[in-house]
């Protein structure tokens, strides 16, 4: 079988570790911050720690896609060295990035003929997208071959549920996500919405629980009603968490207790700097595999 090699972007907000240790090549968005632009490259030349503290003391990060030109850069020694390419990429509805890799996917295709490329539009971000990608890593180390691969992550891609809740509205009315008004009321009354992803990749709010308890408690709830299994879930499930690591542990806690056939630990990540460029502190997610998020026809 010819070798492949799955690739994913940096948004997929799992470790540097990670990627490493499952051979998982990734490409990097890049973020700007007082006026200076950096890699989004896991923490490595800006530590989370400091990236969250520089928002909470004001900074208004902005972020730049991956282009066509960076991901020719990405995929070229790849496939010169012999091998095909499963790019699985950040949600098309969230960036421009996944049109950027299929003009790259093109233009390679003619360069390498021979050379098997495939790009899949994950509909997905964060740890979520990570998930995915470890669900493929799985697929790849078991001897599922490329084709086989890009077909049932394509099939099943709407089952990957993001759940998430922000405790800090402060960046949302920095950004102008939320009115002054709706943020001194939410803060006043202990609102925090709950939010999850549609079936076309976008962040969507759902509800609008009161008290921090309420929406941990929420937040597993979504899960027990749209988990594959229910109550019997059996695969992984991934968090992430931008500078609320206690938060984080509560909710881990909370899925833990409910879902005692887990595929081991719940694994806890932190969000990156592209994605908490737009969340700011404050945002735990919860991402597992469930039924489909496709709206009915």
């Amino acid at each position: 079988m010819q070798p492949y090699v799955l690739t994913c972007c940096s948004t997929a907000d799992l470790p540097k570790e990670y990627f490493d240790g499952r051979k998982i090549p990734y490409v990097c968005f890049h973020f700007t911050i007082d006026g200076v632009e950096y890699s989004d490259d896991l923490g490595q030349s800006m530590p989370f720690e400091e990236f969250y503290a520089r928002i909470e003391a004001g900074a208004m990060p902005t972020t730049s896609l991956v282009n066509t030109e960076q991901f020719l850069a990405f995929f070229d020694p790849i496939l010169k060295a012999g091998n095909d390419i499963l790019h699985l990429s950040f949600s098309s509805g969230l960036s421009g990035t996944y049109a950027s890799a299929i003009l790259a996917r093109d233009e390679l295709r003619e360069r390498y003929p021979d050379r098997k490329i495939i790009v899949v539009d994950s509909l997905g971000a964060s740890s979520g997208y990570g998930l995915m990608v470890d669900t493929l890593a799985d697929m790849r180390d078991a001897g599922t071959s490329l084709e086989d691969a890009a077909a049932w992550i394509e099939e099943h891609k709407l089952n990957m549920h993001h759940w998430f809740f922000s405790t800090d509205l402060t960046h949302y009315k920095r950004g102008g996500r939320i009115s002054p008004t709706a943020f001194v009321i939410g803060s006043l009354l202990n609102i925090y919405p709950l939010m999850n992803m549609d079936d076309g990749g976008h962040l969507t709010p759902r509800f609008k629980i009161n008290g921090k308890k309420r929406v941990m408690r929420e937040i597993v709830k979504q899960m027990e009603q749209h988990a594959d299994g229910k109550l019997e879930y059996s695969k992984k499930c991934f968090i992430s968490n931008s500078a609320c690591m206690d938060d984080a542990k509560t909710v881990a806690a909370l899925v833990e207790s409910t879902f005692p056939h887990l595929n081991g630990k719940v694994m806890i990540n932190s969000v990156g700097t592209v994605v908490g460029s737009h969340t700011g502190p404050g945002t735990v997610a919860l991402f597992f595999w469930g039924d489909s998020r496709k709206k009915a026809e």
